[in-house]
């Protein structure tokens, strides 16, 4: 198979287009780090916000009892340690906001200029979302192939649909992408790279499968994103390099905190500095105006070798 250097990047069979550096869009998954708690995550929309200055929070919702069959409901959590209740779907109604707290929610993130955003976890939980009309709504990997939701979203919701592809071979992901395209959607689908664990060894997070990625579907869906699970800042700025747009990391105020996202989260000083290094790294992805630039030439001016 012949191998061809493109960007200076190794691909087979052909080379990428080149790489649009747009700027980086940062989403902060506060999840179900809010532990419940309205005020907490009130709290998180406005550091996400202020402080770490990135663009959007994320929440979830779900109908547990619509997601979860009797049994799992009523089983016990695996890690009794990070529980909210006595068994699993009672940790997970602990962590729920009801509906009308999403759209207090939303009020909040327009008050502090941060896009308010949602994962969707069955079909109700969709159809509630989407009544808010937010900017876009997201797809955790576990669902991604739950297809009377996607249809339904595809028929009814006109914003974009971001959908993460962990735990999801390629047959899959190119099913799910013929899928938007045969509902004339593929445009306002972004297909976020992401390996599913909590938190994710360097060894597994697999970035290059970004670059697979924007070499099978760049052209055809609007774009590709990175959802990193692991547990330091580095290796954002990487998927940028390799063609990521958007940007979601899961978010607490303290790492320390009960339950099992916070491990694989960043705090607020993390969150900061990722966006910063993303666009510091936008700033610095170019090739040079001129030959020598002027902030060099007084240097060759001073220095430059005369013979």
């Amino acid at each position: 198979m012949i191998l061809k250097v493109c960007h200076n990047i190794v691909l087979r069979k052909g080379c990428l287009p080149m790489i649009n550096y747009t700027t980086p869009y940062v989403i902060a998954e506060i999840g179900c780090n809010h532990m419940g708690d309205i005020d907490i995550a009130h709290e998180m929309i406005q550091t996400a916000s202020i402080f770490c200055k990135v663009d959007s929070v994320k929440f979830q919702k779900r109908c547990n009892k619509e997601l979860l069959s009797v049994e799992q409901y009523n089983a016990p959590h695996p890690a009794p340690y990070n529980s909210y209740g006595a068994t699993y779907g009672e940790h997970r109604e602990f962590l729920e906001f009801a509906f009308e707290q999403h759209k207090h929610l939303k009020e909040w993130c327009a008050e502090s200029k941060i896009t308010y955003s949602c994962s969707v976890w069955d079909l109700t939980s969709a159809k509630e979302i989407a009544s808010l009309e937010p900017e876009f709504i997201k797809i955790p990997s576990a669902i991604n192939n739950n297809y009377k939701m996607l249809q339904w979203l595809c028929d009814n919701y006109g914003g974009e649909i971001q959908i993460s592809v962990g735990m999801t071979t390629q047959t899959e992901e190119k099913e799910l992408v013929e899928f938007f395209e045969k509902n004339e959607r593929a445009k306002d689908l972004t297909i976020m790279a992401c390996t599913s664990g909590y938190p994710v060894p360097e060894s597994d997070m697999c970035l290059l499968e970004i670059t697979r990625l924007r070499k099978a579907y760049e052209n055809r869906i609007k774009r590709i994103g990175f959802s990193s699970h692991n547990a330091g800042i580095a290796l954002d700025v990487a998927a940028y390099t390799l063609g990521a747009t958007v940007f979601e990391r899961h978010f607490t105020l303290n790492r320390t905190w009960k339950g099992t996202d916070h491990a694989a989260s960043l705090e607020p000083d993390g969150l900061r500095r990722t966006k910063r290094n993303l666009l510091s790294t936008q700033a610095a992805l170019t090739y040079k105006r001129e030959e020598v630039l002027p902030i060099e030439q007084v240097q060759r001016d001073k220095l430059k070798y005369k013979g």
